[in-house]
């Protein structure tokens, strides 16, 4: 007997599931707690759980599929390694486009001349000399490189050149851009090579845990990880383009919940306890974002599934707003738990607590603490940031003993954005824990963590909320209706027939008053028509009130907790690969080869060369992957314009797929 096992890293919880491929059924699913800084003892916790519960064992298991929402949640958190651009024959201003300059937070980039033209010849010789002397002026604590030149799709080869010097002289990894789109925007290629050099330490971490885990228990099967737009791709790919991976426990969810529910038509949510991302399921399909994943406030060249991912879950920051009436609003930010991190610390969460219930006011950082993710002090701090970290190097401390100035403050920010540090606060798993619809963690400190928020004054000098549950309760609407929005925002964005921007129609009076049935001298009416598909761990405790005021089916499907671990193992491999022919003029055709640009005399061997290299390269990847049985196809736009009567040639776009299910283990 063969089984498929998927394994679903997310910012709170690691889950793993057996199917048995003859059956298409779910044998076993189990949870266990994603571990920091060490991946490897959630994804161990999950996968020796769930072969508990199955009764496998690990020889039979033959095929592992790995999907994941750390990259997501950290491009959305900010947070991810150090990294360099190295920018060649790009104007300094151009870095101010497309939220690069936000990308990097301050790190360095490298300006340099070089680069070629839209028909691939060199614009200017690559300044090596001044990329050399830069390397050598970086300060340390670098993880990663991200290389980015002007018209690098049309001709690879200064990105190439400067990747050696920068591997030969200081031994970390390299992006590329054109390794990771074909298309022409320079800024964006750079800002999706940035996001990518950001995060190969963390997806590196997360597959080298699996990988290793796999081996102590003796599976030997393939490792596949899901990309963004659903497909699989090998682990060492995954490796090399964690940008992928980007939106891959999303597109896994949507996969997981059209193999548990059947539904062809639905608008997919699912809540982790970082983000909320939401999707329109179309004829048993997502669709594919043209204009390539964005992810919080970045726009990237990478291919996924069209999702809306809001930082929005079950362990949202909870922000009490300034005014004579406080308000809240949930996220973007994950904390940690108070009623996890009591599990951990007790004896430091309730000696807090207790103390600050005793006193007569709630001070700004009140109930909050701060916890070290590291096993050993991090090299290469300065200034405030060292002195932050000094303070946390005997373990977790509450925030005001950890931060004493405002000063200080920034440097624990910048701790927090690269993964060094959590903050522990009040969130509406708390708030759950409190009402009794969670039971998972220490409900006495999350009592306390609110009946300390409940105690905060608005304007008016009056208490917020009158104890625990009143506040936890509005906690929890508050999750609804940020969720009611980002569910209208998807539909109206998807139903296109609308001139105003989703956001603001989601929160138009007209569109609430539809959906509050308003009848007045005028009757207003709104509802989707089609159901919603509630998927995550806390799916349950929250989506049957979202249901209710959308009027609309709500299905909480069961497994509906562990649908991207289910998605991960049910996908195919799919290779793309992208070319494109020019005519810099009459007679010349440009095919513009992953070795460099070649020049034909007639239109048609430049096509026919170009896909047969194209062909040649997605068959390889596919193959590195694990496919033995595929399929290619072949997409062609061809641009051309009309002058007195005869067609010219413009340009020509091809893009290559080689796609079918990965190989499975046997015996």
């Amino acid at each position: 007997m063969a089984y498929l096992l998927g394994v679903d890293t997310g910012g709170t919880y690691t889950d793993a599931v057996l199917l048995d491929e003859a059956a298409d059924r779910v044998v076993a699913s189990a949870k266990a707690l994603t571990s920091r800084p060490d991946l490897a003892i959630g994804v161990a916790g999950a996968i020796d759980a769930a072969l508990a519960a199955s009764g496998a064992t690990a020889g039979e298991i033959a095929l592992v599929s790995l999907s994941t929402t750390l990259a997501t949640n950290a491009l959305v958190e900010g947070q991810g390694g150090r990294v360099a651009l190295v920018f060649i024959g790009f104007d300094e201003a151009e870095l101010g486009r497309e939220g690069l300059l936000d990308a990097l937070k301050g790190d360095p980039a490298i300006c340099i001349a070089g680069g070629h033209n839209h028909a691939g010849g060199e614009s200017a010789p690559l300044d090596t000399d001044a990329l050399v002397a830069a390397l050598d002026e970086l300060r340390p604590g670098i993880t990663g490189f991200a290389v980015a030149a002007s018209f690098a799709t049309r001709n690879p080869a200064h990105e190439k050149a400067a990747r050696e010097i920068i591997r030969a002289r200081t031994g970390l990894p390299v992006t590329c851009s054109h390794e990771l789109s074909a298309g022409l925007n320079g800024p964006r290629r750079a800002l999706t090579a940035v996001l990518n050099a950001r995060l190969i330490s963390m997806i590196d971490r997360l597959i080298h845990a699996c990988e290793m885990h796999m081996r102590v228990i003796g599976i030997a099967a393939p490792l596949m990880v899901v990309r963004g737009d659903g497909a699989l791709v090998s682990a060492a790919l995954a490796r090399e383009r964690p940008i992928e991976t980007i939106l891959s426990g999303p597109a896994a969810s949507i996969a997981g919940a059209s193999w548990l529910t059947g539904e062809r038509d639905a608008l997919v949510s699912d809540i982790g306890g970082t983000t909320t991302d939401v999707c329109l399921l179309r004829e048993g399909r997502p669709t594919i974002d043209p204009l390539g994943a964005r992810v919080g406030a970045f726009r990237t060249m990478v291919e996924a599934v069209s999702m809306r991912t809001t930082g929005l879950g079950g362990d949202s920051e909870v922000h009490v707003t300034d005014g004579l009436i406080a308000g809240l609003v949930l996220g973007p930010r994950r904390l940690v738990p108070v009623s996890l991190a009591a599990r951990e610390w007790p004896a430091l969460v309730h000696g807090a607590l207790d103390a600050w219930l005793a006193g007569d006011s709630v001070g700004e950082h009140d109930g909050r603490f701060v916890l070290p993710m590291w096993a050993s002090l991090p090299a290469g701090l300065e200034g405030r940031e060292a002195v932050v970290a000094g303070r946390l190097a005997a373990g977790p401390a509450r925030f005001a003993d950890a931060v004493r100035t405002r000063l200080e403050q920034p440097a624990l920010m910048r701790l927090v954005a690269r993964g060094q540090v959590m903050i522990a606060g009040a969130t509406p798993s708390d708030a759950s824990h409190v009402l009794g619809t969670l039971d998972s963690w220490d409900t006495g400190a999350a009592r306390k963590a609110l009946l300390l928020m409940a105690r905060r004054r608005n304007g008016k000098g009056e208490r917020i909320a009158q104890g625990a549950e009143e506040i936890a309760e509005a906690i929890v609407a508050q999750l609804t209706r940020q969720t009611v929005d980002c569910l209208l925002e998807t539909a109206f964005a998807e139903d296109g027939s609308w001139s105003e921007a989703p956001a603001v129609l989601a929160r138009h009076p007209l569109t609430r008053a539809g959906f509050d049935g308003n009848r007045g001298l005028l009757a207003f009416d709104a509802r989707l028509t089609v159901p919603v598909v509630g998927l995550g761990a806390s799916a349950p405790n929250y989506y049957r009130a979202v249901g209710e005021r959308l009027h609309v089916r709500m299905i909480l499907p069961h497994h509906a907790g562990v649908a991207n671990a289910i998605g991960a193992v049910v996908g195919q491999i799919a290779m793309h690969v992208e070319g494109i022919v020019t005519s810099p003029a009459a007679g010349v055709f440009v095919a513009h080869l992953p070795a460099g640009p070649e020049r034909f005399r007639h239109r048609d061997a430049a096509l026919g060369a170009l896909e047969a290299a194209l062909r040649g390269e997605a068959e390889e990847r596919a193959r590195r992957a694990g496919v033995e049985e595929m399929r290619v196809s072949t997409e062609r736009q061809l641009s051309e314009i009309e002058i007195e009567g005869q067609p010219m040639f413009i340009e020509a776009r091809l893009r290559v797929t080689a796609q079918g299910r990965p190989r499975i283990a046997r015996g």
